[in-house]
This record gives structure tokens, sequence and C-alpha cells, in this order.
């Protein structure tokens, strides 16, 4: 059975890129916040990077209660999903030196970091 039987349907090139960071307990919240702006400056940067968007950790935005009934965030404060229009778009984006640079200053700062690229599938309800 494949992924169409089930009346799902891949998108047709494109790959999403997400990145869960917990930062070190001693970085400063306006670091973070200059991390963040330089992540985003990246979009202006790469053309294959075609969005980006980033959260606090729902158990962060509630003043440091953990919302989730699953509590399975293991300690991540950060997400960030960037949008792009192929997988070589990605490696192009990884290679590139103004991400080589940016990540040579956002790796230092985050205590842990989980990155997951991958291909969104729509299902189609019948």
């Amino acid at each position: 059975m494949t992924s169409r039987d089930l009346g799902m349907e891949e998108a047709k090139g494109l790959v999403k890129h997400v990145l869960l960071v917990k930062f070190k307990e001693d970085i400063p919240a306006d670091k973070i916040e200059e991390l963040i702006k330089g992540y985003a400056n990246l979009l202006n940067l790469i053309d294959p990077m075609k969005s980006f968007h980033w959260s606090l950790s729902l158990s962060l935005i509630f003043m440091g209660t953990d919302v989730s009934t699953e509590n399975l965030h293991q300690g991540f404060t950060h997400v960030f999903e960037s949008t792009f229009e192929s997988v070589e778009g990605v490696a192009e984006y990884l290679a590139h030196p103004a991400h080589v640079e940016f990540a040579n200053e956002f790796l230092p700062a985050a205590e842990k970091v989980v990155v997951i690229d991958y291909k969104p599938t729509a299902v189609k309800l019948p």
C-alpha cells in the first residue's frame, strides 16, 4: 500500500527544514533575540530559502508552565521552520557561506539541537 492509496500526496519538491533548540541557560534573552533575527535574515541572503517561521515552546510562552499534557518537549525552548523548493535547495542553503557563518555563531549558544528535513505529505479526505 502506498501513500497515494491512502489518499495522501507528497508536495512536489517542497522541503521543510525544522530545527528544535534548547539554548544554554547562560545565554541572555537579547542574544537569543539577535540570533533569531540573524536566522530570519538568511531569508534575504540565500535564494533557495523561501520562508522562515519560529516560535517559543509553549512551555516558555506560559511562564515556564508546560501546557502540553504529553510533556514530551524534552527541554527544547524554540522551534524554527524554513521552507525550500527542493532537496537541492536545502543542500545549497547548508553550504552557503552566510549559513556557515551564522551556524558558527548560533550553535555555540545551543545546549542541544535536533534538525529534521522532510517533504510534506497532504492527506485528502473523502
